[in-house]
């Protein structure tokens, strides 16, 4: 019985040293994580010193609703598109030589505008085709106004910024599953008569395609979730939930909005959770063919 338990306790002391590298990371997910996903969970449903359901049933309005179908339509749309051309980008860059000075070049410029966003790339957009852009402008000699009535500053103006960086993360993100792709299974289609189209069509598309939907769901989540773009591009309104949680917060007009706030920042959560255990799930089965 001793020699079992001293057995045990080494086995324990040995799992213990190998998991303490792990714990600064537990503590980072722990302080910038747990604790403000408990904050927000809490703060949505205790009002006034009691458990309330009456912030949640705030998500429900007109106002509401609607920010969330408008950041569900931006998300969605920016992710298809991105999807697409960011696949056929990153065919292109599967197709070169792994030795290629311009693969090596695609690569670390799509690494580099992935995550260029923020108030840098609303500015870029703004001097570019804003009402005074260089662009703009330039196209004013031939008569067209390309600015427009300020399309820039509304929707359709954050599906055409959030594309921007919505490719070059799809490159990044899907080259993986294309470089994944064995040259012996187009061989072996060849050999038993099947056509490049053929090989595309019955393999290499169903195989590609859990990775595809993996990578536009995270397109998805990273379009829902993003903010200081669309806070420097759209100064007045509140089109989709980031913007509306900064109105709840810092509104000089209605005041004591924190716990809609709350509300909605528990929606965007949950959104992002579903979307991101769908993901897994894709990548999951991924991964069986990609070993």
């Amino acid at each position: 019985m001793a020699e079992a338990a001293a057995g045990r306790g080494r086995r324990a002391g040995a799992r213990l040293r190998e998991g303490a590298p792990l714990l600064p990371f537990f503590a980072y997910l722990v302080i910038f994580l747990v604790i403000p996903t408990v904050a927000v969970l809490v703060g949505s449903v205790y009002l006034d010193g009691s458990f309330s359901f009456g912030r949640i049933h705030e998500l429900f309005s007109s106002t509401a609703l609607a920010a969330l179908w408008k950041s569900v339509l931006l998300s969605a749309s920016t992710a298809v598109v991105g999807a697409v051309l960011g696949a056929v980008l990153a065919w292109l860059v599967a197709s070169s030589p792994p030795t290629s000075v311009l693969r090596r070049m695609m690569l670390s410029l799509c690494s580099v505008l992935a995550q260029f966003g923020g108030v840098a790339l609303a500015f870029a957009f703004v001097a570019t085709v804003g009402s005074t852009g260089v662009l703009t402008l330039w196209v004013a000699h031939l008569g067209v106004d390309l600015a427009g009535s300020g399309w820039l500053y509304t929707l359709t103006g954050l599906v055409l910024v959030y594309t921007y960086f919505q490719i070059p993360l799809m490159v990044i993100v899907f080259l993986p599953a294309l470089e994944g792709l064995k040259a012996q299974w187009r061989e072996a289609a060849v050999s038993l008569g099947a056509t490049g189209w053929q090989y595309w069509r019955q393999v290499a598309v169903p195989l590609l395609t859990p990775a595809f939907l993996g990578s536009m769901l995270l397109l998805f989540a990273n379009a829902f979730a993003a903010y200081a773009t669309a806070a420097a591009l759209v100064s007045i309104g509140s089109p989709i939930v980031p913007l509306l949680i900064r109105q709840a917060l810092t509104s000089e007009v209605v005041l004591g909005q924190s716990g809609f706030a709350y509300a909605l920042a528990l929606e965007m959560i949950v959104v992002v959770a579903v979307v991101m255990v769908a993901y897994t799930l894709l990548v999951r089965r991924t991964s069986r063919w990609l070993r």
